[in-house]
């Protein structure tokens, strides 16, 4: 499935819809550090692989800013250790 990833920056939250349904990834920034505080895709949209891809559209922005990351929600601690290549980013 094909999903347009929009980061408000001043937010701090990346997002997209899923048939007229949002979906977020919320962090926090201090320094250098982004800290991935919340996933949320409502279950109506759920299974889809939004979450992945909010994950790693964030981990993605993340390595292009040369900042490190803290996965505090439980999804993106999961998401990381399914994706070790991306452990570089762990602060």
């Amino acid at each position: 499935m094909s999903m347009t990833i929009s980061h408000d920056h001043h937010a701090h939250r990346f997002e997209t819809r899923v048939d007229g349904v949002p979906c977020v990834l919320d962090y926090t920034l201090d320094d250098a550090v982004m800290t991935i505080t919340h996933t949320g895709v409502p279950s109506e949209v759920g299974g889809r692989g939004i979450a992945s891809t909010l994950v790693q559209a964030a981990m993605d922005e993340a390595r292009a800013q040369g900042w490190k990351v803290v996965p505090a929600c439980s999804y993106a601690v999961a998401w990381m250790q399914r994706h070790p290549e991306y452990a570089d980013l762990r602060a």
